[in-house]
C-alpha cells in the first residue's frame, strides 16, 4: 500500500491515471478523498516512508440485511491519538473482482463527507475512504453501510466483501499522514518495523512486475505445494551459514510468495546474522547483479522506471562498510540478491535461447533448449510466471549431444526397424527452483529439484 501511495501522483501532486483503477476511483468528480490521498502521497514521497501511520481494527463484523439491499461493516477501534488526525480507511483486496466493474456506494456518519463512492473492478486492489477525526481517548465503532449501485449486484457486492467460501477477501486498515514528534500509539515500534518489512516487499513486487517479462495467465495455474521439494529451510537469526553461502551462490530462479493474508499480523521482520566474510560477499554479489541490471536499462533491456524502483530497494537493503549492517538490512539485501539473481538470469537464459534459434542449420530445427512458461497460483508477490523450458528438435545423424545408447536406436532406425522407437531430444540437466515464503510463523526458503531444463540431449 505504501508503494502503491508512493507512485500516485505525480511532482505537481495530481493523482497519475495509472492509478485510479488501482485505487478504485471512479471518477474525479467522485473522489472526495483526492486531497487526503495527494496529502499521503507526498508525505511519504518526503519523509522515504515514514510518514504514515497505521492503526488495524481489534474486530471486523460484516453482515447483511435480507430485506435491504446494502451491506454493514462494522469496525472496532482501539482509542488512539492518532485518531485526532483526519483517518484514512483502506479496504485492500486479496482477489478483487476478475471482470466488469461494480460501482458501490459507502454510507456512515464517521466517513466526511458521510458519502463516498467507488468502482471496483479487475484492476482495483485498495479502496480509500477518507474518515472523520476525533479525540481518540476512547474506543470507537465505526458501522459503514455499503451499497451497489447497480440493482441485484448484492450477490457481487458480497462476494468481493466477503470471498464467498474462501472467507474474508478484504483486509482494512487505517492510515495517518503524520509529522516528526506526533504521539503514537504503543507498541508503534514493532509496527514500524513491519511496516518497513512490507514495504520492502510491495517495493519488490512492483520491481519485479517492471521489470520481467509479462506473460499472459494460462490456465490450469499451477500450485507450488503440488511439486515436490526439499525440507523448508527457515531464514532467520540462526539459519546454518553453510546453508545460506550456497544460497547466494546459487544462480537458480526464486519465486517469492505468501501463503496466508493477516490483518493482525501482516509479516514477521525478518532478520539475519551474517558472518563479516560472508556478508562481504553477499555486498560483492549484490553490487554485481546492480551492475548488470544497471546495464540492462542503459541498453534499453528494461525500462528507465527500474532505476529509480531499484534505488528505493537498496534503501532498506544498504549494506555499510564501516559498521555492522543490520539484522533487517542483510535480511532485504539477501531478498534483493535473490530477486536481482532471478533477473538477470531471465534475459541471459532470452539471449541463449535467440541465439540458438539463429544458429546455421541446414537439416531443420535440431534438437536444443525452448521456452516454456507455467503461470503460477496467485502470488501476492512474484514472479507470476516461470519459464521452465524444453526440448525440442530432431535427433537425426550426427545427434546432438548423445550416448552409445542413441546412436544404436538410430542404427536400428535407419535400418527401417519400424518396431524401434528412435532418439528423442529430452532434458538431460535441470536447475532448481527456489521459493521464498512467508506465513504466520516466519519466512522459509524451500527448493523444488530437477524443475528447469537447463541442457538437452538425444537418448
Amino acid at each position: 500500500m505504501v508503494a502503491t501511495l508512493h507512485d500516485a501522483t505525480g511532482n505537481d501532486g495530481e493523482l497519475v491515471n495509472s492509478s485510479r483503477t488501482l485505487l478504485g476511483i471512479c471518477r474525479e468528480s467522485d473522489y472526495s478523498s483526492r486531497p487526503v490521498l495527494s496529502e499521503l502521497s507526498v508525505g511519504i514521497q518526503r519523509n522515504n516512508r515514514r510518514g504514515v501511520e497505521v492503526l488495524y481494527p481489534a474486530a471486523v463484523l460484516i453482515s447483511e440485511e435480507d430485506d435491504q439491499e446494502n451491506i454493514m461493516i462494522t469496525f472496532d477501534l482501539h482509542q488512539s491519538p492518532l485518531f485526532k488526525l483526519k483517518p484514512v480507511l483502506v479496504l485492500a483486496f486479496k482477489s478483487p473482482l476478475t471482470d466488469g466493474e461494480l460501482g458501490v456506494t459507502f454510507s456512515s456518519q464517521f466517513l466526511q463527507p458521510n458519502t463516498q463512492s467507488a468502482c471496483i473492478s479487475g484492476g482495483a486492489m485498495y479502496i480509500l475512504l477518507t474518515g472523520i477525526s476525533s479525540e481518540g481517548n476512547v474506543d470507537q465503532k465505526w458501522k459503514i453501510s455499503v451499497q451497489a449501485k447497480s440493482p441485484n449486484m448484492k450477490e457481487n457486492l458480497k462476494d468481493v466483501l466477503i470471498g464467498g467460501k474462501s472467507g474474508s477477501n478484504m483486509t482494512p486498515l487505517l492510515l495517518f499522514s503524520v509529522n516528526t514528534g506526533t504521539d503514537r500509539r504503543p507498541g508503534s515500534s514493532l509496527a514500524s518495523l513491519q511496516t518497513s518489512s512490507l514495504s520492502f516487499l510491495c517495493e519488490l513486487r512492483r520491481f519485479l512486475d517492471a521489470v520481467l517479462p509479462q506473460h499472459r495467465t494460462e490456465p490450469p495455474l499451477l500450485r507450488l505445494d503440488s511439486l515436490q521439494s526439499l525440507p523448508p529451510l527457515a531464514l532467520g537469526l540462526s539459519t546454518s551459514e553453510t546453508l545460506l553461502a550456497k544460497i547466494i551462490n546459487s544462480t537458480a530462479p526464486t519465486i517469492f510468495s505468501f501463503t496466508s493474508w493477516s490483518s493482525s499480523q501482516p509479516v514477521h521482520p525478518g532478520q539475519l546474522a551474517l558472518s563479516p566474510d560472508l556478508l562481504e560477499e553477499l555486498r560483492q554479489r549484490l553490487e554485481k547483479n546492480e551492475a548488470q541490471i544497471k546495464e540492462m536499462i542503459r541498453q534499453g533491456m528494461l525500462p528507465n522506471r527500474a532505476s529509480e524502483k531499484l534505488d528505493r530497494l537498496k534503501e532498506f537493503s544498504a549494506l555499510q562498510r564501516q559498521e555492522p549492517a543490520a539484522g533487517e538490512s542483510q535480511y532485504c539485501a539477501f531478498l534483493l540478491l535473490k530477486a536481482l539473481q532471478t533477473v538477470t538470469r531471465t534475459y541471459n537464459m532470452q539471449k541463449k535461447l535467440r541465439a540458438t534459434r539463429a544458429g546455421p542449420s541446414t537439416r531443420g530445427p535440431i534438437c536444443g533448449l525452448g521456452s516454456l512458461t507455467v503461470s503460477l497460483e496467485k502470488l501476492l508477490l512474484g514472479p507470476q510466471n516461470a519459464d521452465l523450458n524444453n526440448c525440442r528438435g530432431s535427433c537425426t545423424f550426427p545427434l546432438t549431444n548423445s550416448n552409445n545408447h542413441a546412436v544404436l536406436l538410430n542404427y536400428h532406425i535407419e535400418r527401417g526397424d519400424v518396431n524401434e522407437r528412435g532418439p528423442c531430444c529430452v532434458p538431460l540437466a535441470y536447475d532448481p527452483l527456489e521459493v521464498i515464503d512467508w506465513n504466520d510463523e516466519g519466512s522459509f526458503l524451500s527448493i523444488k529439484p530437477d524443475m528447469i531444463a537447463k541442457e538437452c540431449g538425444c537418448r
